[in-house]
């Protein structure tokens, strides 16, 4: 049985990793709309939530350095590299307390939000360390815009669509096991 788990769990990551690079084709691959709906973070929030943190880890840092490399897209340095550890921390945060905390709707929005939050904090010391730690390069409002104000409409879509598809699949499986 333990076996049959880990197979579906390679699978279903094989598939959120899939949807890493399709996804963004949905914002017509005009960057600004991209970095504003954050497109690669659904599926790699996705994959922690149904794969395990390991899985959401692993998924989160290949995919945007796998784009980027494939298709030059989001470019390697610093945004790429930068996302790596912004969506590994978001698919291992995210798999890590889903599986802790108490299996309530409510833990379903603690898992999604504490995830985006720390995700959001690691990309913005990356890209301080990146940019050289120099604050004129990279400073608080670079960060603040960078990581919350620019990407407001994506917040609200991981928000509202995440908990959704995960409560309904969720009840989907264990109503048919």
């Amino acid at each position: 049985m333990k076996s049959r788990n880990e197979i579906l769990k390679l699978t279903l990551s094989a598939m959120f990793l899939a949807l890493t690079f399709v996804m963004p084709f949905l914002t017509g691959q005009i960057p600004q709309i991209g970095s504003m709906l954050c497109p690669m973070h659904i599926p790699v929030l996705l994959c922690g939530f149904f794969c395990g943190a390991p899985c959401g880890l692993a998924v989160g840092f290949v995919a945007p350095l796998l784009r980027s490399f494939v298709l030059g897209m989001p470019p390697m340095f610093p945004t790429a590299f930068c996302m790596a550890f912004e969506l590994a921390t978001y698919g291992f945060v995210a798999g890590y307390l889903h599986n802790k905390l108490p299996k309530k709707k409510v833990s379903v929005y603690v898992s999604l939000l504490c995830a985006m939050i720390i995700g959001r904090v690691v990309w913005g010391a990356v890209m301080f360390c990146c940019m050289g730690l120099d604050t004129s390069k990279f400073g608080f409002g670079a960060f603040l815009g960078g990581a919350v104000l620019n990407a407001v409409p994506g917040i609200v879509v991981q928000i509202v669509l995440i908990p959704i598809l995960v409560i309904a699949l969720e009840k989907l499986v264990n109503r048919n096991e």
